[in-house]
């Protein structure tokens, strides 16, 4: 997909295609279908009293652009991209607004070309290919370099240079959520996390390679960096690398990780200012009275699910045992 302007293809009077076979909405009846019943009642929009008509029902046509900014910014990125633009001139123009586009989600998202979405989005657009990169561009795009999270869609869509690319385009990201890469894309990582300075919290679907340089690389160039998920076989000097580089770190999310009792209490005595430690369904340790005695002094302290033997009944006291079947995801593909 061409790196393109959305609204340059846009009809701005015609309806939009939500439902084939009611071609006859108009912004009232969209605003009712699209937005969710918590947005088109916010205290911001029931204090607008200028765009009601004869009826008394609000003329969403004519909103406040920055009233419709502040509802089009907690939509998702398919709704801002097949739905709202489609809608009128005055809807076009306030999905086109970088203050819509700071919140980056592609998580959810099915980008494979077959997909609903997929063939919605070329449908409106008149396209007739589709890929997650050329997507992202066209959201990034929107957002003018405002983005202040970011999520990658775990698998399927996401490539190292899609990666390069939004640490370019996105400087001032505080939320990432990175896909599972290849082992050879992992090394580079640790460079493009450290380039984004006002990093608060990192997601990952599995502990890197270079966790270890990673977790320095954040130390030295993140300095409001305080929550981080990921899951993997943590061993010892991954256990020290969080001690070492992140002893300021208040949220840590290591369930469905191998996890042994030594390296989590080097973990709960090394990092002092957790208040949220998430360790739920992990092998390798039971919470037994001293891991919940150390744990106490967390104010949220997570270990429901853990176990020190596997469902086979095996003691599971080598770090890298069966760590890849029972951690990694399923599917090794990498698009």
């Amino acid at each position: 997909m061409s790196h393109l302007d959305i609204g340059t293809r846009v009809k701005p009077d015609t309806p939009m295609m939500i439902d084939r076979s009611e071609p006859d909405l108009y912004p009232n009846e969209i605003a009712r279908a699209v937005l969710p019943l918590s947005l088109v009642g916010t205290s911001r929009l029931r204090h607008t009293s200028t765009v009601l008509d004869m009826d008394g029902q609000r003329r969403w046509e004519e909103m406040p652009v920055d009233c419709l900014v502040a509802v089009f910014a907690r939509l998702g990125l398919d709704d801002l991209t097949v739905a709202v633009p489609f809608v009128c001139k005055s809807w076009l123009r306030a999905s086109m607004d970088p203050g819509c586009w700071k919140v980056l989600n592609f998580h959810h998202l099915d980008f494979l070309p077959w997909s609903s979405f997929a063939r919605r989005f070329m449908g409106q657009h008149a396209l007739r290919s589709f890929s997650f990169s050329g997507f992202m561009k066209v959201a990034v795009a929107r957002s003018h370099g405002s983005a202040v999270e970011l999520r990658f869609p775990p698998v399927f869509g996401a490539s190292l240079q899609d990666l390069v690319y939004a640490s370019i385009k996105c400087p001032r990201l505080r939320i990432l959520s990175l896909p599972d890469l290849t082992l050879a894309d992992e090394a580079h990582i640790p460079e493009m996390v450290g380039k984004w300075k006002d990093l608060e919290r990192l997601e990952m679907e599995a502990k890197p390679s270079t966790f270890s340089t990673m977790v320095s690389e954040i130390s030295r160039n993140c300095g409001n960096f305080t929550a981080l998920r990921v899951s993997g076989s943590i061993k010892k000097e991954d256990a020290w690398a969080v001690v070492n580089s992140l002893p300021e770190l208040k949220h840590l999310e290591l369930s469905k990780s191998y996890l042994t009792k030594a390296e989590l209490m080097v973990i709960m005595n090394g990092c002092r200012k957790l208040e949220r430690l998430s360790v739920r369904n992990c092998l390798g340790f039971e919470a037994d009275e001293e891991v919940l005695r150390t744990g106490s002094g967390i104010k949220t302290f997570e270990h429901e699910g853990s176990k020190l033997l596997d469902d086979g009944g095996y003691e599971t006291d080598e770090p890298d045992y069966h760590h890849e079947h029972f951690l990694l995801p399923h599917c090794s593909c990498h698009m």
